[in-house]
């Protein structure tokens, strides 16, 4: 059998066109290649966490280039200012450390993020002629910041001590399921699991599965599909499309960014079950959601939950009245749609989420004071209400974060207002069937009670080893056979 040595060797380098994602082909490879590793290391500790670390930052490197260095450069930095943070005893030079922590974390994500966005609004406002650097942003850098960032924080609130060992903190910041796109994970819900005895139980390698199963149908057969097939074509030129078109164009997009995104979760939770490891659910069927107000307890948990802990609560949270409070919300939400891009759309899109929530939080304690008794059928209709609202306002609050310009997502206003052709909805259901189909399927899925999900992790933990293998090899021969022929890269790669 003759090896092609070269061609390893080029599979191993880093390929900016190719990098390594879950939905690669190469994935397949690199991750059972770790499992096969894993299971004759998983019981020693050191071992283990070193193994972990040297395939995370491989990884890593495989999905952004010699990037991979900045995640080393900040698992250095933090590493020693927490541990400096907490042998400290003065106040002020606690604050100092933390600060510098600060600065430094939001300083790189500011020079790769933000520079260019800031260089365009300087020469816009004074004219000026500076030229862009067009820095390319180093993949996971929000995601990982934000864990630094928290990890500093408790350490200085005195919410958590310090690891001692830097290749434990190196191996939570690199963990490789959640590095590239989150779960945001806190050190304090990971770093104790590091050390502990690894059983995977039954029930582990179940959940796991459909985890890892349920994620990849999501992103690489329903989000893929419907986003090459359709929403693509909507977006690109909104002007050419009517109004009733771009409507099912927004919804389609509402379901492809959460297929996308918590399919990828899904299989960095499920994965990490796997592996012995729990990370907290970063998607709970957000567009059920009755208000505002829980669509975000509901969407993109773990940065939600973050943006609270460490911005909203640090700001006055609620403590310091109504106009403070509705202030607080804003101010977050339009910080958290910085978070997601360096663009004015991401800002509004932020701002309109912020604006929402403080009315929602106005709604509720207006309601609230309200003493009557409400009958079944008035808080059923209640919740259809809420729920139309919620999901309409969310999809419009889309047009804008998916949109490249205001330009274009005011074109798609234009059309939905102004050239809104009902008379097209069954010519376009008959064009796009199997779009239209895989719209559906996802409301279905999304819309699926917790007793299914159970029902079906149950069936898959009785089946025995070869039935899970058939399974697996089913759902990958589905997407195959299904997915698009090209790779769709997952949304929130860009942020």
């Amino acid at each position: 059998m003759h090896i092609d040595f070269h061609k390893l060797i080029q599979s191993l380098v880093y390929n900016p066109k190719d990098p390594l994602l879950f939905n690669s082909g190469f994935f397949l490879f690199f991750f059972f290649a770790f499992l096969l590793f894993y299971q004759f290391v998983h019981k020693r500790k050191l071992t283990r966490v070193l193994l972990f670390t040297v395939f995370s930052l491989f990884f890593f490197y495989k999905a952004c280039g010699f990037y991979f260095l900045l995640i080393i450069l900040s698992a250095v930095v933090d590493f020693n200012l927490s541990n400096w943070i907490d042998r400290t005893s003065e106040p002020f030079r606690k604050k100092l450390l933390l600060a510098f922590s600060v600065i430094i974390n939001l300083g790189l994500l500011f020079w790769f993020k933000y520079t260019d966005f800031f260089i365009h609004i300087i020469n816009e406002t004074t004219g000026g002629s500076i030229q862009p650097l067009h820095l390319i942003l180093p993949i996971g850098i929000s995601f990982y910041t934000f864990e630094n960032l928290s990890y500093t924080i408790d350490v200085y609130r005195g919410h958590f001590k310090p690891v001692k060992s830097f290749w434990d903190y190196c191996f939570f910041l690199s963990f490789f399921p959640k590095l590239v796109m989150g779960p945001i994970v806190r050190a304090s819900d990971f770093i104790p699991q590091i050390r502990q005895e690894i059983n995977i139980s039954r029930e582990d390698i179940a959940k796991g599965l459909y985890l890892i199963l349920g994620g990849l149908f999501k992103k690489a057969v329903i989000s893929d599909y419907i986003y090459v097939n359709y929403v693509e074509y909507i977006f690109n030129d909104p002007a050419r499309h009517s109004g009733i078109e771009c409507l099912f164009g927004v919804y389609g997009y509402a379901l492809v960014i959460y297929c996308d995104f918590s399919g990828y979760s899904d299989m960095a939770i499920g994965m990490a079950r796997w592996m012995g490891f729990q990370i907290p659910v970063n998607f709970d069927s957000p567009y059920q959601s009755t208000s505002i107000t829980e669509f975000w307890r509901r969407w993109h948990i773990s940065l939600s939950s973050w943006l609270r802990d460490y911005l909203y609560i640090p700001l006055g949270g609620n403590r310091k009245g109504k106009f403070r409070q509705y202030l607080n919300l804003f101010t977050t939400m339009l910080l958290g749609g910085l978070w997601h891009g360096a663009s004015w759309n991401f800002i509004v899109w932020g701002g309109l989420h912020g604006t929402a929530l403080a009315f929602d939080k106005m709604r509720m304690e207006l309601f609230g004071k309200v003493k009557k008794v409400r009958s079944a059928l008035y808080l059923n209709t209640q919740k259809v209400i809420g729920f139309i609202i919620t999901f309409h306002f969310v999809c419009f609050c889309w047009i804008f974060f998916k949109a490249d310009s205001f330009e274009k997502a005011g074109i798609i206003l234009h059309q939905l207002f102004y050239n809104f052709d009902a008379s097209a909805f069954q010519p376009l259901v008959s064009n796009y069937k199997t779009v239209f189909g895989m719209m559906a399927l996802a409301f279905i899925l999304h819309a699926m009670p917790k007793k299914a999900e159970l029902f079906t992790q149950m069936a898959l933990e009785k089946l025995p080893l070869i039935g899970r293998v058939v399974v697996l090899a089913l759902v990958i021969w589905i997407v195959i056979q299904v997915g698009t022929a090209e790779r769709v890269m997952p949304i929130y790669l860009q942020f």
